[in-house]
């Protein structure tokens, strides 16, 4: 269903006067919901979260469903077939994905050089991982193998308007991993010393402790290109109370998208921001299924939201009718501006 969907995607934004139609139905959105933030105007604060266009193809349709940026990919070094089958599955009561893809993707040379035939209308970025392999044993490996698709992407010339470091996928084989301080203060580090065209976002877990949040936040605030952290990845509690325990025993792997990260994400949202929100913005990303769902994520901190499966539940007119009742929401409260509401839960 999700290569379908893909397919479709990309075949119907090839044609203007489909997107024409599709931007008068659905793309229409009002000031009280643009922002500029890192140089970059958002019509709309809600995204595309990365892990749907993962093979980069659909950048050329998606503001014309209402989005205000979009992420492709993620994408690595090397290319991935992906993990062993499903590497997707649906719990329609949990409202949730089962994810266990792994990076799946074509590898940064091959989607870059698909990127470059495409028009892009909207801020689109680019997800930047490890490469999923079992030959990248070590913590410098995965560094260099990092380091090197930022590279690629920089030679580019794809006009990205910003970059997200994906250090938080689950689903990855091996004992690699950025989350102890002195692991991701190294990734960082070496970051550091190329010139970055585009502010970068870090993609944040939900399932560490307050503690060790509070750990990496503290090794990311000294590194002034690093702009936002996305809060947050997949909910890899298996027993959360959201999930219903029989659909989650149709599945031995993998970790789950959607409600079951909506708690969590809005918790860390919160903690975040209260320590770390006048010097660094907050992506909110996990659960977002409505516009209520969007603005509970500002208010707590978040400048800008993203979503994946709350747009495969309920369909391609949901971005649409969270813009919309984002401006109700905002002047009932008396909000004249977006920017005005964030953090005021916090």
């Amino acid at each position: 269903m999700h290569r379908r969907a893909i397919a479709f995607g990309e075949f119907i934004g090839r044609f203007k006067f489909i997107r024409i139609i599709l931007s008068v139905i659905f793309a229409h959105t009002e000031p009280i919901i643009g922002q500029s933030l890192f140089g970059i105007k958002f019509k709309s604060p809600i995204g595309l979260a990365a892990g749907f266009d993962y093979e980069a193809r659909l950048t050329e349709i998606l503001p014309m469903l209402g989005f205000g940026f979009g992420t492709v990919g993620t994408l690595t070094n090397h290319a991935y077939n992906g993990n062993p089958a499903p590497m997707l599955g649906r719990l329609p009561k949990s409202q949730s994905l089962m994810v266990n893809k792994g990076f799946k993707n074509l590898g940064i040379d091959t989607a870059l050089q698909q990127l470059k035939s495409k028009q892009i209308t909207y801020p689109i970025g680019i997800s930047i991982g490890k490469t999923n392999s079992l030959d990248i044993k070590t913590q410098d490996e995965a560094v260099e193998d990092i380091i090197k698709a930022f590279h690629e992407v920089e030679r580019s010339g794809v006009g990205f308007a910003y970059y997200e470091l994906n250090i938080s996928c689950p689903n990855l084989i091996g004992n690699v991993e950025f989350y102890s301080p002195n692991h991701l203060n190294q990734l960082l580090q070496s970051l550091d010393k190329i010139i970055l065209s585009c502010p970068v976002f870090i993609k944040m877990p939900i399932s560490k402790t307050n503690e060790e949040i509070d750990l990496m936040m503290n090794v990311i605030m000294r590194y002034p290109f690093i702009k936002a952290v996305i809060i947050g990845n997949l909910q890899q509690n298996h027993n959360d109370q959201s999930l219903y325990p029989d659909e989650v025993s149709k599945f031995k792997s993998g970790n789950f998208s959607g409600i079951p990260c909506q708690k969590r994400s809005d918790e860390l949202i919160h903690l975040v921001y209260k320590k770390y929100g006048s010097m660094i913005k907050i992506i909110g990303c996990g659960g977002i299924f409505s516009a209520t769902d969007a603005y509970r994520k500002i208010k707590l901190g978040a400048s800008l939201t993203q979503l994946m499966t709350g747009l495969i539940f309920e369909g391609p007119q949901l971005v649409s009718e969270i813009n919309k009742n984002l401006v109700r929401l905002l002047c009932a409260d008396g909000y004249d501006s977006i920017s005005s509401a964030i953090g005021i839960d916090a």
